[in-house]
Formats: structure tokens, sequence, C-alpha cells
């Protein structure tokens, strides 16, 4: 790796001081691309519920950039033969790895481009990333994609126990002020090895794990699938994609240039070249909210209604049980709305909708999370865990919501 000709740190308020190990990872940082990420919140609207949740994509890439420099000394230190350019491609690829989320995180991939991931955004986004830096990102790529032979590379990149998960959890937990959600990341990276080219942890790490995976499922539902969090991700979707029904209608909406150009076009990912690529890097959070401002007086009743509860807060009722709700519930609720205000059917189905919530800690099906015993031998984690019930954990729970106005609302604008 080359080295910078001084050392170049960032004050971190969870891990101190962070040290930006090569010329390479600081001038990705310093791209226009990777700054965007200052702009992106990592928890979109979850600040509605937890008001400190205002932390940035940025944050969490730094953060995650950390652990995997901790991972990698401690990996060495066990005699895992690493060679600098495999360091620096691993460095490369966990500060990337979230490089194409859009405005608010999740909200844009379910609303104005058409079934694209951030993930697939991500890869977009380093592909051209490399061509710019003489391909040096060849190897992050690689591993980024899961196609380097070396497995435990990627599982550190993207995996049930990867740096990313150990980040964001203690990240996320900090700035909500959850602390279900905290886990001692440094400690289980301690307990990280390596057999047979796959990642394993040493068996005195169990109890680690076990509060990592009930902190993650506790963190699912106390934060991450918060019911109020959940209507505002929603009603960002039907912002957005009530704004994308009224441009392809012909309606002029003020929005910034980028965001024109996603509300005027239905982008696929065989559509994403590179110049569509780099408009994409010009959305983020205040695109958003500056469009909302200004949408918030618009004549459509669904924009303008649905733009001002976000803007103020004033949001849906939200209600959460075990069955899904029946079609006559839901059918109802949007006649109701449709006599009161004179609106259309399909006009009420923004104000009155389902949807499910899924938590699943820990998956026993693929890349399970294997330990190291002291006779060498490699045990799954949920069949060597003796003090909890792991294998309850690997069960996926799912709930079902409804959203609807809540009663004697006369506050929508017709």
């Amino acid at each position: 790796m080359k080295t910078l000709p001084k050392h170049k740190i960032i004050n971190d308020p969870i891990y101190g001081f962070i040290t930006i190990p090569s010329k390479l990872v600081f001038d990705l940082m310093e791209h226009k691309y990777f700054q965007r990420l200052r702009r992106i919140s990592q928890m979109g609207f979850s600040y509605i519920v937890y008001p400190g949740a205002h932390h940035t994509r940025f944050h969490h890439a730094l953060g995650a950039m950390f652990l995997m420099q901790k991972a990698v000394q401690v990996l060495k230190s066990k005699e895992v033969h690493i060679s600098e350019k495999e360091e620096e491609a691993l460095y490369v690829a966990i500060l990337l790895h979230d490089i194409g989320h859009g405005p608010f995180s999740h909200a844009m991939e379910n609303s104005i481009v058409e079934n694209v991931s951030h993930e697939e955004i991500s890869l977009l986004f380093m592909e051209d990333l490399n061509q710019k830096f003489n391909k040096q990102l060849t190897l992050a790529i690689q591993i980024f994609k899961d196609e380097h032979p070396r497995k435990f590379f990627h599982q550190l990149v993207s995996g049930q126990l990867d740096m990313d998960r150990l980040d964001y959890l203690k990240r996320d937990s900090f700035y909500t002020g959850v602390p279900e959600g905290t886990v001692n990341a440094q400690r289980l990276i301690a307990m990280l090895n390596v057999k047979n080219d796959e990642l394993v942890v040493e068996e005195k790490g169990i109890y680690s794990v076990e509060n990592f995976l009930v902190a993650r499922r506790l963190m699912y539902w106390q934060v991450y699938l918060h019911k109020t969090g959940i209507v505002a991700e929603q009603l960002l979707v039907r912002v957005l994609k009530r704004a994308k029904q009224l441009s392809v209608m012909g309606v002029e909406l003020p929005a910034s240039q980028g965001l024109k150009f996603f509300l005027n076009n239905n982008i696929n990912l065989s559509d994403f070249s590179e110049e569509v690529l780099d408009t994409f890097s010009k959305l983020d959070d205040y695109d958003i909210i500056s469009a909302m401002k200004i949408w918030v007086g618009n004549d459509d009743f669904v924009l303008k209604n649905l733009s001002k509860m976000l803007l103020n807060r004033d949001l849906l009722k939200v209600k959460v049980k075990s069955e899904d709700f029946s079609l006559q519930k839901v059918n109802e609720k949007r006649i109701q709305l449709v006599e009161k205000y004179n609106i259309s059917e399909e006009e009420a189905s923004f104000f009155v909708f389902t949807g499910k919530l899924e938590n699943q800690a820990y998956s026993m099906e693929k890349d399970t999370i294997n330990l190291l015993k002291r006779n060498g031998k490699i045990i799954e984690v949920a069949k060597a865990s003796d003090q909890l019930n792991l294998e309850a954990l690997s069960k996926s729970v799912v709930k079902y919501y409804m959203c609807y106005p809540k009663n004697n609302k006369d506050s929508y604008q017709g």
C-alpha cells in the first residue's frame, strides 16, 4: 500500500481516532461520490422517532473500515497471510460497500428507480471509480462480488458477522440511545480466526456472538422496524411514487435537476450509463426535503398531503398484529376517505395500505457463523450454544401492519 506522506486521522465518537490507511483510501474518500454520503442519512427517517439518529452513511463507512483494520490486525497476528494488496482491497471494499445508497438510504430503491438495489448501484460506482483510479479497485470489486477464492475476504465485508453489521449495530445504538443494541465489536473481532479460508470465531467468543445476535434481534424490533419509523419510510416511498406518476402524466413539479431526471424517466439497471450514474450521484436527502417543502403547495391532493405529513411529523396511524389484515377492512378505510374528500380509490390507497415486518436475527441456511473449538473442530454456533437457544433467533418472525388516517382527521387539504 502507498502510505500517505503524513497520517490523516478522523475523530469518531464511537471509536476515537480513525487512521486513514493508504493514499488510495484517502483519495477515494475525497472523491465526490463518497463525499455525497455525508448527505445521506444512515437510518432514513428514524430521527422522527429517535431525535439523535442524524448520523450519515459517511460515518458508518468510516466506522466499518476502522473495524476492518482491527480485523486484519487480529488475523495477521494469528498468522493468517494477507498481502498488502489484499489488505488494501479489503479496506476499499468495506469503505465503498454502501456508496450506492440513495436519499434516505432505502426509500429510493423502492420508488423512483425500477427495482434496482443499492448493492447493484454500489457495484456500478465501484466499477466507475475503478476506471477513474487506473484499475486499482479490481481486487476490491472481486471481494465485493464474492469472486475471490479466499472466501473469508467477502465474509468480512458481507456476511452474518461482517464489519458492516458490527459497526451499524454499535453506531445506531449510540445515536438512537437504545442500549439493547450495544455490542462489543472489538471483543468479537479479537475472537476471529480463519480455517480453510473461511471465517470462524474461536470457541471462547461464543457469548459475544450470542450477545451480538440478541442485540440484532432487539434493534430490529425497537429501531429498524419501529412502527412509526416504518410509516415515515412508507410515506416517503409514496411521495416519490406519486411525484413520478404526476411527472409521467406531464405535470411539471419543482425539483432539483437530478430528482427531475429520475421522476421523468423509468430507470432500471440496464439504463445506468455513466451519465445516469453521475446524475444519481447528485441526489441526496436535501433534494427530497427541498422538493417536499415546495410540494406542500401543489394542487394534487395526494402529493401535498403526504409531503405535509412528513415535514410536520403528522403521520398516519399504524396498527400492528400477528395476522394479516382483511381486504374488507382495508377497503372500508379507503371508501371512507373517498367519500370524505371526493378522491379516487387509487388516491385513497396512498393513505390506506398494508405491509409486513420480518425479523430474522440469524440464518442457519447459508453462510452460518462457525466456532473453532480448541480441538480444531468446526461447529455451527447455534449447535454449540448452551446459554441461549440461538435456533429460536434463526426463525423468522413476521408481523403485519395497516396504515390509515387518524380518526376525525380534518387537516387534509382538498
